[in-house]
C-alpha cells in the first residue's frame, strides 16, 4: 500500500566492490543477497527465474527474530500494493463478462459520491481520479488500522475530501481509489471481493498459500512483521486488518505462489494477451492498470512494489525473457528497488556492486561548517544541516534527525537506510547543494539558505 516517494531516512550502507563475473548467476545472486542480509538491508525471501528456469528461491534472515526461526522459500508475507494488479485483473475479467465497463462513472455504483459522474473506473485503476489517499492520514494509520472497518467507515475517510485535480488530468497515487474498485467488484458480483479473487485467480493458478486475512492466519510459515530490523533494535509491527487494506493491499502470499501468478499471465490463463496489453499500457507516470511500466536494458519491465506495516515487497517481470523477480521482506525498511536493479544487472551480465559496510573518517570542524545550511529535496521536503559538537546533524521536514558520517570530503552517509549525500560546489568552490543517492535514484538538492 505504500506510496512511491523519495524520502530522507536515517540508515548506513555502502556498495563498493564490482561484480564477480566468474561466478555463475545463481551464485552471484546468492552472494549479493548474503551481503544485503549481513548489513541488515534485507530480511525475507527471493525468487528469480529467467527463461523459465528458477535460478534462486531462498530465504535470508529470520521469519521470527524473537524465536530465531530462519526464513525459507515457504515463508508467507503480506505483499501490500502488489495486490492492486489482482484487483485490476478482476475488473478486466468482469468487463469481458459485460458486467461492467472501465468507462463506467463511479456514480453508477455510488450514486451519492461527490462528482462521481466525472470519475470512471479506469481513473481509479490509473490513479488519475484525484481522490484523496486515505493512507496519508497518519493518525489513522498509526492508531486505527488494526481494527476491522466496513465500507461506510472507510469511504467516510476520503469521500468528502476535495479532488486533487480534475479526473483524468493529473496523477496521484490513491489507495482510496483501489478500495472503491473492490467495493464495485462486490456490488457487481454480489460476492465478497476475497472470494472473487480466489475463484478467478488463486484457484485456477493453484496459489494455495495466498489469501487475505493475515491477522488470523494460522500457518507455521507465517512471517512476523517488523517496523525495523537493525543491528541495535528490532521493532515488531502491528498487523493492518484486511478490511482496511482490502483491495488496495490485503493479499498475503509466497514467492512460489507469485511465480504461479507470473506463469499464469505468461500463458494467458487468467487474462488474454489483448487484456494484458491494455493493462500494461502506461497513461501517466509510467502507470497502467495496477502495474508500473518501465524498461531494463531496452526490454519492457512490468512491476509493482508493496509496503504495509511490517512488510515490503517488489514483484518485477520481464516477459520477453520469462524473467520473474519476487522480493518479499518482513521489515518495513525500503531498498528493494535497488536490490531488484542489481539482480537485473546480474541476469544481463551488466556491472553491479556488492554492498559492504561504509567506514567513516574524521573531518576537522572548519571543514564540517561549510555544509551547514538548508537544502530542498522536493516540494514537500527540506533538509536542515547543523553542526552540533563534532557531528553534522541532518533533520528532514517532520522526520527524526540523523548523523551525517563523512566518508571523504563532500561525501557523507547515514546509518540507515541506503542513502548517501555528495555535496556539490559552484565556481567559487562554495557548497551549493548535494546529490542524494537512494534506492538507485539520484536527486539534485539545491542549497536554499
Amino acid at each position: 500500500m505504500k506510496k512511491i516517494f523519495i524520502a530522507f531516512m536515517s540508515l548506513a550502507f555502502l556498495c563498493v566492490s564490482c561484480a564477480g563475473f566468474g561466478q555463475n548467476q545463481a551464485a552471484q545472486l546468492d552472494t549479493l543477497m548474503q551481503a544485503y542480509t549481513s548489513l541488515n538491508k534485507f530480511n525475507g525471501t527471493l525468487l528469480v527465474t529467467k527463461n523459465g528456469k528458477v535460478l534462486l528461491n531462498k530465504g535470508y534472515g529470520y521469519r521470527n527474530l524473537a524465536n530465531r526461526v530462519l526464513h525459507d522459500k515457504n515463508s508467507v508475507f503480506q505483499i501490500g500494493s502488489v495486490t492492486k494488479q489482482f484487483t485490476t485483473t478482476i475488473i478486466l475479467k468482469l468487463q469481458a463478462e459485460k458486467k461492467l465497463s472501465v468507462q463506467d462513472p463511479i456514480s453508477k455504483y455510488f450514486p451519492q459520491y461527490p462528482k462521481g459522474d466525472s470519475i470512471t473506473i479506469e481513473n481509479l485503476m490509473l490513479h488519475t481520479s484525484g481522490i484523496y489517499n486515505y493512507t496519508n492520514d497518519r493518525t489513522f494509520m498509526q492508531n486505527e488500522v488494526t481494527k476491522p472497518a466496513n465500507m461506510e467507515k472507510m469511504m467516510a475517510m476520503f469521500k468528502d475530501n476535495p479532488l486533487g485535480f480534475t479526473p483524468g488530468k493529473g496523477w496521484s497515487y490513491s489507495n482510496s481509489a483501489y478500495l472503491l474498485l473492490g467495493y464495485i467488484i462486490e456490488s457487481v458480483t454480489k460476492k465478497p471481493y476475497e472470494q472473487i479473487v480466489h475463484d478467478y485467480i488463486f484457484k485456477p493458478l493453484k496459489m494455495t498459500h495466498s489469501g487475505f486475512d493475515f491477522t488470523h492466519l494460522q500457518d507455521k510459515y507465517k512471517s512476523t512483521g517488523y517496523f525495523a530490523v537493525t543491528e541495535k533494535d528490532t521493532i515488531p509491527s502491528t498487523i493492518v486488518d484486511s478490511s482496511v487494506s482490502f483491495s488496495a493491499g490485503a493479499i498475503y502470499s509466497t514467492t512460489e505462489d507469485l511465480l504461479r501468478w507470473h506463469q499464469g499471465l505468461l500463458k494467458n490463463i487468467v487474462l488474454t494477451n489483448a487484456q494484458q496489453e491494455k493493462a500494461y499500457t502506461p497513461v501517466k507516470n509510467h502507470y497502467g492498470y495496477g502495474w508500473s511500466i518501465d524498461s531494463v536494458y531496452g526490454k519492457r519491465v512490468l512491476s509493482h512494489g508493496g509496503g504495509i506495516h511490517g512488510f515490503t515487497s517488489n514483484f518485477s517481470r520481464l516477459p520477453a525473457d520469462d524473467v520473474c523477480i519476487v522480493l518479499l521482506s518482513n521489515a518495513s525498511s525500503g531498498g528493494l528497488s535497488k536490490i531488484t536493479n542489481d539482480i537485473y544487472a546480474i541476469l544481463y551480465n551488466k556491472p553491479y556492486e556488492v554492498p559492504r559496510a561504509r567506514k567513516a573518517i574524521v573531518l576537522a570542524e572548519d571543514k564540517l561548517k561549510q555544509y551547514i545550511g538548508e537544502y530542498t529535496i522536493n516540494e514537500r521536503l527540506n533538509l536542515v544541516i547543523e553542526l552540533k559538537g563534532s557531528e553534522l546533524i541532518a533533520t528532514p521536514t517532520n522526520q527524526r534527525p540523523a548523523v551525517l558520517h563523512p566518508e571523504k570530503e563532500d561525501n557523507f552517509f547515514v546509518k540507515e537506510p541506503d542513502i548517501q549525500l555528495k555535496f556539490t560546489r559552484n565556481d567559487k568552490q562554495e557548497i551549493d547543494g548535494f546529490i542524494l543517492f537512494q534506492n538507485g535514484a539520484e536527486v539534485k538538492c539545491p542549497k536554499i539558505k
